[in-house]
């Protein structure tokens, strides 16, 4: 018997209080995680070590009836779409637990090209609590950009599904479109349901969409999802012994600006300030002297000189030190836009894109108030992913983390720091990698981590660089190196 979820008056209700508490960017909800991490009620941080995975491995998956529902999640057309699309896209939920009335929103594009002989890449956007679709698909990696009308769209020739079929996962439930008839699930949200969640919907999606079964399969994603995708490749690993049930065919994860260690990340943070002329000596000398970041012991003279730090979050886009502020209030023509062009108000043009209604039909989605990032209360953090990642390389699947060297949020020094902490040999020593006859970065090959630069880029490395990234995210799904000259 096919499981119809039905969403209430009051779930509609209660996503809408989720999404709306916050109305701003990644920056607010990875804040508001690390500031929670000092209240007295702070979210689990226990390891994401096998033990937690273990007893789930033989445990059953829900897996619902996926007749027909590939054709009927097929996008006829998006509102305000270019002339000349060539590939199929798809949009639709995927129901991970039909008791709690519990489901998960995709889009998914293929590849203009060779789609059946090309891997698939899923996308997770971090905060945590923020959107893929919002962010990866329509500010970064997708196929399209939205014009400042906040009616129309425009073809991103850098998009990731010129070289693979990507899916964008908006996960946890509150988060976007995906939703819970269970009121505590956007209480109660964490790491380890969001990495169950997210298998369920893997394993659900992939009964959906047989021909994708035993594809080549990547995890992609940047800033917490630091946390979602090295979690959600050990989940895979895990239950993939359980050889009765689904085997994903996992090769690799690519994480950009990624937040894997708190303290590495802090410290790093505060170190990139000073060494990018947005802290004064003085401040930085009494954060080194006074903040134990390594054990988290913060005292009241180090809230001090870490809130004379911070006043850099008040006054430029932390995302991109040298970026402009969304001041504009005249909006460009759309005939203007260009994708090499960033323009900062990008995320109020999705915003209103993506609560129109003809949209949100097109896309198969429940009427809702659409946002970027939605309040989820977070129950379960760990504060490292390190020993994670160590796992991932002893499986011997690829692990890159490449960084965007003007993001201050989770600079290249939090990403050096983190790897630093591993004490993993070199293979192949730092040098630079060239697109269009230019530098666009440095990569450094270690043993089972290669790390990699994308110069000029901020937090959202594709917004900034979409052919960068390109050449970045074709090089890793190839499994070499970028070009060297």
């Amino acid at each position: 018997m096919k499981v119809t979820l039905t969403i209430t008056w009051l779930s509609l209700l209660l996503l809408s209080f989720y999404q709306l508490a916050c109305n701003a960017n990644q920056i607010d909800n990875l804040n508001r995680l690390l500031n929670s991490r000092k209240s007295s009620n702070p979210p689990r941080a226990e390891p994401w070590t096998e033990l937690n995975v273990r007893k789930d491995v033989f445990s059953p998956v829900y897996v619902g009836p996926q007749e027909g529902m590939m054709q009927s999640d097929k996008i006829k057309t998006l509102p305000g779409q270019p002339g000349g699309v060539d590939f199929d896209q798809y949009a639709g939920y995927v129901t991970v637990d039909p008791k709690a009335g519990r489901a998960l929103f995709y889009y998914f594009v293929e590849s203009p090209q060779n789609s059946s002989t090309k891997p698939l890449v899923l996308w997770l956007n971090g905060g945590p609590g923020c959107s893929s679709l919002g962010y990866g698909a329509m500010e970064e990696l997708g196929p399209f950009r939205v014009n400042s009308d906040g009616k129309t769209l425009f073809r991103n020739e850098y998009a990731w599904n010129n070289v693979a079929n990507v899916i964008f996962l908006e996960s946890p439930a509150g988060v976007g479109f995906s939703y819970s008839n269970t009121s505590s699930d956007y209480r109660n949200a964490g790491d380890k349901s969001t990495a169950e969640d997210s298998y369920t919907f893997l394993v659900n999606w992939q009964e959906r969409f047989p021909q994708y079964k035993n594809r080549d399969f990547f995890i992609t994603g940047e800033s917490y999802a630091g946390h979602y995708v090295p979690q959600l490749a050990y989940t895979i690993l895990s239950k993939n012994k359980n050889t009765t049930g689904t085997v994903i065919n996992l090769k690799g994860i690519a994480i950009g600006n990624a937040w894997i260690d708190d303290a590495m990340c802090s410290k790093g943070m505060y170190d990139y300030f000073w060494t990018h002329a947005l802290n004064s000596d003085e401040t930085y000398a009494g954060i080194q002297k006074n903040c134990d970041f390594v054990n988290g012991n913060y005292s009241s003279t180090c809230s001090q000189y870490l809130s004379q730090g911070n006043k850099v979050f008040e006054e430029l886009d932390i995302y991109n030190i040298y970026a402009p502020l969304c001041k504009s209030s005249i909006p460009k023509s759309p005939s203007a836009a260009s994708i090499k062009d960033y323009d900062p108000c990008s995320g109020t043009y999705v915003k209103s894109y993506l609560n129109l209604a003809d949209v949100q039909t097109a896309l198969h989605a429940k009427s809702t108030d659409w946002s970027g990032c939605s309040g989820v209360g977070w129950t379960h953090s760990p504060t490292t992913i390190l020993p994670t990642i160590q796992q991932l390389i002893a499986s011997g699947i690829s692990v890159w983390l490449y960084s965007g060297d003007t993001d201050g949020r989770v600079p290249v020094t939090s990403s050096k720091y983190s790897i630093n902490t591993l004490k993993l040999p070199v293979e192949t020593a730092w040098r630079s990698w060239y697109t269009s006859g230019e530098v666009g970065g440095y990569v450094v090959g270690y043993k089972g981590v290669i790390f990699i630069t994308v110069r000029g880029a901020g937090h959202t490395v594709p917004s900034y660089q979409p052919e960068r990234a390109l050449i970045m995210i074709s090089s890793f799904l190839e499994g070499k190196l970028p070009p060297p000259s």
